[in-house]
């Protein structure tokens, strides 16, 4: 990505209006071949094990699915919302060996992108929102969401939905990024106001992990588990990134440095945390 396309023009602006939809600008603009994804065709932050060297970049985002689809019930009808580039759903087959897997995704460039691993998965794919699922109630037996619900209209809009359209005792597992607490010095107001902006975010999207079990169990879900693992996702993905900046030349080197640094800022003074979570529909 060496020179400003029509997508990323649409993204620079949205700064100054979001839109409605702004997680379709935001991934409009990064495009399948972001040179920051850890590797291709992936594009959550990994759970690592090492360092936050290249070498275990794709390995670190199978990782963290694999983590989390462990919890799904085997063998079920499986919901994956916010897909991304479908990387992630041959892992989620692979290990929840759904009879049934359906990739949700509000911005449809994604899913044409990701149509081999699609395929490769068995998954059907459905261009949807995740607060209105285009889906019948009761229909599946586990939704999962990998570091996507932060984007979403409404983060307790899609535990709700997620609630109606699994069946009693279906399981949703996420993995999502929590605000510890809020931002106090003029850095810190930079930091958050430059990473909702760059990433289309709405300030609703920023909750404790308390919050996010209250808003579970209101949607109807019990036995609520959240587990804080930000030790071994931010440092690492940070140190992997800015090996890229450092080594790209393209036109979005500058402004990837500049939201580099501001998303630093949030974990290293402890605005943010990543969590997996598991719940139960009661």
């Amino acid at each position: 990505m060496g020179r400003w396309t029509a997508a990323n023009l649409r993204h620079l602006a949205s700064v100054l209006w979001q839109g409605r939809n702004p997680a379709v600008t935001v991934y409009d603009s990064i495009g399948p071949d972001f040179f920051l994804a850890p590797a291709p065709g992936w594009l959550n932050l990994g759970l690592w094990e090492g360092p936050g060297d290249e070498d275990e970049a794709e390995e670190a985002c199978r990782r963290l699915v694999r983590a989390v689809a462990a919890y799904l019930p085997a063998g079920g009808d499986v919901i994956d919302v916010g897909n991304g580039l479908g990387a992630q759903d041959p892992v989620i087959a692979e290990v929840a060996r759904p009879s049934r897997l359906v990739a949700v995704n509000i911005t449809e460039s994604q899913l044409r992108a990701g149509g081999e691993r699609l395929a490769e998965a068995g998954a059907h794919a459905v261009v949807g929102d995740a607060v209105r699922l285009p889906l019948a109630g009761g229909s599946a037996d586990g939704v999962i969401s990998i570091e996507a619900a932060f984007h979403f209209r409404s983060r307790a809009g899609f535990f709700r939905e997620a609630r109606r359209v699994l069946r009693p005792g279906g399981v949703l597992a996420t993995s999502d990024i929590t605000t510890e607490r809020m931002p106090r010095t003029p850095s810190e107001i930079m930091a958050a106001a430059v990473n909702l902006r760059a990433w289309g975010l709405r300030t609703t999207a920023a909750v404790t992990g308390p919050e996010m079990a209250v808003q579970l169990t209101r949607a109807g879900f019990a036995d609520v588990r959240l587990e804080r693992v930000g030790d071994r996702v931010f440092d690492q993905a940070f140190r992997l990134f800015r090996g890229r900046v450092a080594s790209h030349d393209g036109a979005l080197r500058g402004p990837a440095r500049l939201l580099l640094s501001q998303m630093e800022v949030l974990w290293r003074r402890r605005l943010v945390d990543y969590v997996v979570v598991r719940a139960t529909a009661a």
